[in-house]
């Protein structure tokens, strides 16, 4: 079952997504935000986060996802989250236009290929004015496309908002 699980900042979508996860099987959770070397706000929150999680669960720092997704397909994995990734293809590859197509494309392809249990975490976007600066609406522009084409590769899709999920699109795994 592949699970895209979007909302706002504080929605309560990371707290959600490792919910559905946590069970009677070790899982993969995979960070792909940035370090928080200097940024004592940001160290809280990653802290927060670390420290919801099980100790079984294993945590893998990366934002290379389709490699990862494709190297173990069979280990109950939970990205979160994929701004981060993006953020991270769009360092790479330039943000004043170069393209993250083959990224994104690598990506769905190891998403719909992933045969165990996947929880995609996702900000979604276009909940608020639009962005000022072109990096800002090149992020959402890239994001919101992303969110659509995985979407449609994912079994459920939750849009979580004050901690409550609200259900996109539910389909029964195959048995």
């Amino acid at each position: 079952m592949r699970t895209l699980v979007l909302g706002g900042i504080r929605s309560g979508k990371s707290r959600w997504a490792e919910e559905i996860m946590a069970g009677d099987y070790p899982v993969r959770y995979v960070a792909t935000g940035a370090a928080a070397d200097a940024d004592s706000s940001w160290a809280r929150r990653v802290a927060e986060h670390r420290e919801r999680r099980p100790a079984s669960w294993m945590t893998v720092e990366t934002t290379d996802l389709a490699v990862l997704l494709g190297d173990d397909a069979a280990t109950p994995t939970l990205v979160d989250d994929l701004g981060g990734w993006l953020t991270a293809a769009l360092d790479r590859r330039g943000w004043d236009g170069g393209s993250v197509a083959d990224d994104v494309d690598e990506l769905v392809d190891a998403v719909e290929q992933f045969a165990a249990p996947l929880a995609l975490v996702s900000p979604e976007v276009g909940l608020s004015v639009v962005a000022a600066t072109a990096a800002g609406r090149r992020f959402t522009d890239e994001l919101g496309t992303l969110n659509q084409r995985l979407a449609q590769h994912c079994e459920q899709v939750v849009l979580v908002v004050a901690g409550l999920p609200l259900w996109v699109k539910r389909t029964k795994a195959p048995n």
